[in-house]
């Protein structure tokens, strides 16, 4: 797309004699929060290292704005905003002086510095510290100031990596409303190896498994990758299993007791009306049917499974 704020094209990326990433391609466009996700050694943290200009990498072109970041990193660098694993703070400084560091170091005008710490520290809930050094702040709060760092020059992307690493539930929660409203102005890029992360947060994924692009597409195209091919069903009465697996369409039969049966079936449509038709006519009285969707966990599996053949 010719507006795409991220634009990735065949990279890759090698240490020594080992490729971390191999020929991945994506673009991105301008507002909502796309999720970078894949297993722990996937290539995750190379990919965004590269795409934010701390790594340079082997094979391939990345552009920000349209800005090659390759020829042009300090033009490409002005548009991202970069949130490593580890927040890059100054602990002896206060959160005050750490943020003004932050604009200093973005090369922000400077009559502009002072209202863009204000707003930051307002965005990120960190008014009332501004003045407690660094280092007697909570890992939770640490992270907010990370953040803020991140977005204090204002850019048109922003990339988090792991943004929610130990902190604990509360902490997480609080962290992924700020990603959201960060979000609702620009461009979020979230890498994560937390399934539940990405469904609560995102609203497309890329998914990298053994340094390779294995999936691009929005949330529901995820959680609908693998067609479904279950049945759940439950009934008043206790129907013969042999009875059910004599159903025209149905592949096998799970009996999970107290009347309710799984069906691995062919076709979705004759074995519904198969089981309506017979349920009716033994009096088998059908009280639930749906079709089991398979969990993100069971998505996942499947996509590293397919990276590694």
């Amino acid at each position: 797309m010719s507006d795409s704020i991220l634009r990735v094209d065949r990279l890759s990326h090698r240490y020594s004699v080992q490729w971390a990433v191999r020929d991945i391609s994506f673009e991105i466009p301008r507002r909502g929060i796309y999720g970078l996700l894949g297993s722990n050694g996937a290539g995750k943290s190379t990919t965004m290292n590269i795409i934010c200009g701390v790594l340079r990498q082997t094979e391939g072109e990345v552009r920000v704005m349209g800005i090659d970041m390759g020829r042009h990193p300090i033009e490409a660098k002005r548009h991202i905003g970069f949130l490593p694993q580890k927040p890059p703070l100054y602990e002896d400084l206060t959160v005050e002086e750490y943020l003004r560091h932050a604009a200093d170091v973005r090369d922000m005008e400077v009559r502009d510095r002072g209202g863009a710490v204000d707003e930051v520290l307002d965005v990120c809930g960190l008014s009332h510290f501004r003045k407690r050094l660094l280092k007697n702040l909570s890992g939770g709060y640490q992270q907010r100031v990370g953040i803020a760092q991140a977005i204090i020059h204002k850019p048109e992307l922003v990339v988090f990596d792991e943004p929610t690493n130990g902190l604990d539930p509360n902490q997480i929660v609080e962290i992924r409303h700020l990603i959201k409203s960060i979000a609702e102005e620009r461009t979020v890029v979230l890498s994560t190896h937390i399934l539940s992360e990405v469904q609560a947060a995102c609203d497309a994924i890329l998914m990298i498994e053994q340094g390779r692009l294995v999936f691009t597409g929005t949330v529901d195209d995820f959680d609908n990758y693998i067609v479904p091919n279950t049945l759940y069903v439950r009934f008043g009465s206790l129907p013969d299993v042999g009875d059910l697996t004599r159903l025209s369409g149905v592949g096998g039969v799970d009996d999970l007791g107290g009347g309710q049966y799984r069906l691995r079936f062919t076709d979705l449509q004759e074995v519904s009306d198969r089981v309506v038709d017979e349920s009716s006519r033994r009096c088998w009285h059908l009280q639930e049917m749906r079709v089991e969707k398979s969990s993100l966990d069971m998505i996942f599996a499947e996509l590293s499974r397919k990276s590694r053949k």
